[in-house]
């Protein structure tokens, strides 16, 4: 701030002026006019300069500048300057009304009421024997910085300085000052400055002020930031009471050098952004660790950097992953920055790092849909000090799609963790209840209650260009062929195109799709009578597709944590969940075949309020899987709606059905409301149009939740009815009718140091078939869990179960359970070590009935072993046993990555897996090098063998064999 002068504990310039107002009686019992004159065309107010750095004894230098410029300015020629006391009291009117009186409208507001055409004020620091003064002429009519400015030179030279600063800020007004005219001083050395953003860089002359309004109106941009008015320099961030900020980024003259070294001269004389709040685990209080920030941007990119102090020795920090985007390192000691680049409050982009210099990044929609395989070019560096760790991003506009026009006003975030304390920092305060339940680093989603960030200048987006053709050769073997094919050579190449039709409107075009650089999936156990759902891994699908995504709600508050994963998901082993209308696998892949992309377009991106988004994907005929040749179309608008609300609608299209002749649409409307910190609302209705179907063909939901961090509730409805077909969508279970509530307190204990927080939950699971409303799953839930300081988790679940089996349902080889109904009980214990540990992952074992039998499983899931920060292995394992009047057998799944990481942008992982179900074991190969930003090689050996153990001669038989190399290159224009 300029001016401190809420109360007496704000320091020696509070005492002095009120000293001097006191002083002069006659002027303290005089009322300052509230009313707003008509400015007079010369009339000047003089504030104190603001003690920035803070130092008592320096108080007196504020008041001494001010006296100086007024005598200075005073006279016919010049200004009619305002008297001091008159300042004075309408700064101590000001403070009355509790304004912010260093705030740039509060400046302009005492302009106002004293009737003033002119308002000059700014700020000192001094070190040592130098001292720098910044100042700032504003014109109250307009609320525009005129002119800005600084001068440096040491204390002893400080009469000489003032002569300096009043020759440079009468320049913005065309007039000449009184002593100056007659005797011109010695010209500023230092860049004077228009009313535009000024440029910082190695040179240290180059640091100037910036006025608060960056280069656009300052009405207008106070009218759209959803928070305080933007900081004055040499200020970077300011705050209101609520605890909203608003940051300013910074301009450089001269681009950063990327190496992670803190040593430009921007970093030293430009303040930092600091005070970071915690979410997780003391909500609200200050970070136990110093995080030092900066935003700054050049014509091409935008950099943010950081110095990251730690009191432990690096041998104590947690950094054991390097792998770019692995879900690791949201688990390592991290900065991380979200950018609202249309300043909606509800969708953003980040950008994450670590101590080894790992890249990260993903983007969010609506407060919710995580896209992690987001990937974006940019680069960062990371180095050492003594006491800590540095960071430098550099992300070019390129890579972000942003609002056209020049009045750029985006959110931003900022993240410190710290994960041996399991501490997670936020430059603005969150509530513990947005903290989710990943350890508490979903905070980050809660876009609404971001900082906010001005004087950005970024280029025009529209009519950039990027060309990425690839090229690709390799050898085949398939022994399920007809005919056989053994080490069949193949080469193909194809190109894809991203086109910006405007700033916040892209273009993708695609040719020759090809997917084999892509890891396989990995395979699950399935004792469901439901299908599996697995996740998208295609990069072209993956960009942008939050905003497919539909009826998806936010973040709640860690429902779920002390139930089972199924529990939630609708009876005994899930089976409840919505349909997915828009499930992009159903392109190019066919009963797990591959079917060739010809090509396609996609159109993605924002238009005022609405977010919008079209593809249109042709398929080839493929003769396995008889797949004809087909066209998806996809269209899909939301509208932003109160603060966090939205309301859309999604149309589909498949040229050619695959339950008739002809083709089939799903049309679907949505809407998500947020309200308060913790509430929630969500619902759709969908119709689907299939040939030969015209009945039963709709799906509707609603629900309702509140996601408090002490308390919780969810009910939810849900009806899918039986000839709901969306045939580019996902439907895991049909015809039913399903209500869900499930309830949670978990208070966190004081008086247990060991203890983060207790759990309790319990959920009742209710689902009807839709046509003829007869009872199919019934299940009641409740659990308790235990989350450690350490973030260890311990819990137990006990579960009540009925399914009504409409059909024979056969779990696994020999056993099958005939139509009827089936009532069943079991418990589950589950301990989870914290990710920061050096092997972490989650033990499960459970033991019940299992339909009209018993069921004993023992699982290690998500699993990790840290061997070095380069080299890791995530093993998983699931051993079922189940014993029952019809028989008996046991599903053995055993999956197992091996990564090794040798920079940040090249890793070499093997996914080895074992499925005891169908008594295969496969392995896939993967080295991915991003040689250069945007730019890859991948080479791939995959391989399948049958390991029946009635094989007569041998362990495993080939199935199929693959080795392929692909090539990719970039081109940016």
């Amino acid at each position: 701030m300029l001016i401190t002068m809420r109360s007496c504990h704000h320091g020696p310039l509070t005492v002095l002026v009120a000293w001097l107002v006191a002083a002069t009686p006659v002027t303290a019992q005089r009322e300052v006019d509230r009313t707003p004159r008509d400015p007079a065309p010369g009339r000047l107010a003089i504030l104190p300069f603001d003690n920035i750095s803070g130092a008592p004894g320096d108080a007196w230098i504020g008041v001494g500048i001010a006296e100086t410029l007024a005598a200075e300015f005073q006279g016919p020629a010049v200004f009619d300057v305002i008297g001091l006391e008159r300042v004075w009291e309408a700064i101590r009117i000001a403070d009355l009304d509790n304004t912010d009186s260093g705030a740039h409208a509060t400046v302009l507001e005492i302009g106002r009421r004293l009737g003033a055409r002119w308002v000059m004020h700014g700020g000192y620091q001094r070190l040592g024997d130098q001292l720098r003064i910044t100042g700032r002429l504003v014109d109250v009519e307009t609320g525009a910085i005129v002119r800005a400015t600084k001068v440096d030179g040491a204390i002893e030279e400080l009469f000489t300085l003032q002569d300096r600063l009043a020759a440079a800020l009468i320049n913005g007004t065309g007039r000449h000052a009184g002593r100056a005219a007659g005797r011109p001083g010695p010209r500023a050395a230092v860049a004077d400055q228009d009313p535009a953003p000024s440029p910082v860089g190695g040179d240290p002359d180059a640091v100037s002020g910036i006025p608060s309004t960056l280069g656009i109106s300052g009405v207008a941009v106070r009218g759209v930031i959803d928070g305080p008015p933007p900081p004055v320099p040499p200020e970077v961030i300011t705050r209101d009471e609520q605890g909203r900020a608003t940051i300013r980024a910074i301009k450089l003259r001269d681009a950063i050098q990327l190496d992670g070294q803190l040593d430009e001269q921007v970093y030293h004389t430009v303040p930092a952004i600091t005070g970071f709040i915690q979410q997780v685990p003391d909500e609200g209080a200050l970070a136990t660790e110093k995080t030092e920030a900066w935003i700054m941007f050049d014509e091409r990119n935008i950099y943010v950097a950081s110095r990251i102090w730690d009191s432990a020795p690096p041998s104590e920090w947690v950094a054991n992953e390097m792998r770019r985007d692995s879900n690791q390192l949201r688990q390592n000691d991290h900065f991380l920055v979200m950018f609202d680049t249309f300043y909606d409050r509800r969708n953003g982009v980040a950008f994450q790092t670590t101590p080894l210099g790992a890249l990260s990044d993903f983007a969010m929609t609506n407060e919710g849909s995580y896209n992690g395989d987001w990937n974006p070019v940019w680069d960062v560096r990371t180095g050492r000090f003594e006491g800590g760790w540095t960071v430098e991003m550099e992300i070019p506009f390129k890579s972000l799609r942003y609002r056209p026009g020049p009045d750029q006003v985006w959110g931003v975030q900022l993240r410190r963790g710290i994960r041996r304390k399991s501490e997670y920092a936020y430059i603005t305060p969150l509530p513990i209840s947005a903290a989710g339940g990943g350890g508490g680093t979903m905070g980050v989603f809660r876009i609404s209650a971001a900082a906010t960030l001005v004087g950005l200048e970024p280029p025009s987006g529209s009519k950039n260009l990027e060309i990425k053709p690839y090229g690709i050769g390799g050898l085949t073997t398939d022994l399920n062929a007809s005919p056989p094919k053994r080490d069949a050579g193949n080469g193909d190449f194809g190109v894809d195109v991203k086109y910006g039709i405007t700033q916040n409107l892209t273009a993708d075009f695609t040719y020759n799709t090809d997917f084999a650089q892509v890891e396989v999936d990995e395979q699950q156990v399935n004792l469901t009578r439901f299908s599996l759902f697995f996740p998208e891994k295609r990069e072209f699908f993956l960009e942008g597709r939050g905003i497919f995504d539909f009826a998806r709600g936010g973040v709640g508050g860690g429902f779920g944590g002390a139930l089972r994963r199924g529990g939630s998901g609708g009876g005994f082993f899930g089976g409840g969940n919505a349909p997915t209308l828009f499930y992009t696998r159903r392109i190019g892949l066919d009963g797990g075949t591959i079917v060739p992309i010809l090509g396609g377009g996609r159109v993605t991106g924002k238009i005022g309020p609405f977010d919008v988004g079209a593809l249109s994907i042709q398929t080839d005929d493929e003769a396995i899987s008889g797949a004809e040749m087909t066209n998806f179309t996809v269209v899909r608008v939301k509208r932003d709606i109160l603060r966090r609300s939205s309301v859309g609608a999604l149309f589909t299209n498949r040229s050619v059905s695959l339950a008739g002749d002809g083709s089939s649409q799903v049309y679907g409307a949505d809407a998500t409301f947020s309200f308060y910190e913790n509430v929630s609302l969500l619902g759709y209705v969908a119709k689907t149009q299939t040939p030969g179907l015209d009945s039963e063909d709709r799906s509707y939901q609603g629900r309702f939740t509140y996601a408090g961090d002490r308390y919780g509730f969810q009910v939810d409805h849900l009806v899918v009815e039986d000839n709901f077909i969306p045939e580019v969508g996902f439907v895991r279970r049909d015809n039913f009718r399903r209500t869900y509530a499930s309830g949670r307190f978990s208070p966190r204990p004081r008086s247990i140091d060991a203890i983060r927080q207790f759990r309790i939950e319990g959920s009742f699971d209710y689902i009807l078939t839709a046509d003829t409303g007869l009872v199919e799953t019934r299940q009641s839930q409740l659990g308790f869990s235990t989350e450690l300081e350490n973030s260890d988790r311990v819990g137990v679940s006990v579960a009540d179960n009925y399914e009504f089996l409409a059909q024979p349902f056969t779990p696994g080889p020999g056993v099958t359970f005939p139509v009827g109904g089936y009532g069943f009980r079991d418990v589950e214990a589950t301990y989870s070590l914290g990710a920061q540990h050096r092997l972490n992952g989650t033990f499960t074992v459970r033991a019940g009935e299992y339909f009209n039998g018993d069921i004993r499983s023992i699982a290690f899931s998500r699993g990790r072993v840290a061997l070095t920060p380069q080299f890791s292995v995530e093993p998983s394992l699931s051993v079922n046993w189940i014993n029952t009047p019809h028989g008996s057998f046991r599903t053995d799944l055993v999956v197992s990555r091996v990564n090794y990481t040798f920079t940040p942008r090249m890793f070499v992982s093997a996914l080895i897996q074992y499925n005891s179900s169908s008594d295969t074991i496969s392995t896939n190969l993967r080295l991915r090098w991003e040689y250069s930003p945007g730019s890859e090689l991948f080479i791939v050996y995959s391989e399948d063998r049958n390991t029946d153990p009635l094989l007569p001669d041998r362990f495993s038989e080939l199935q199929n064999r693959g080795f392929v190399v692909k090539v990719n290159r970039l081109f940016r224009f």
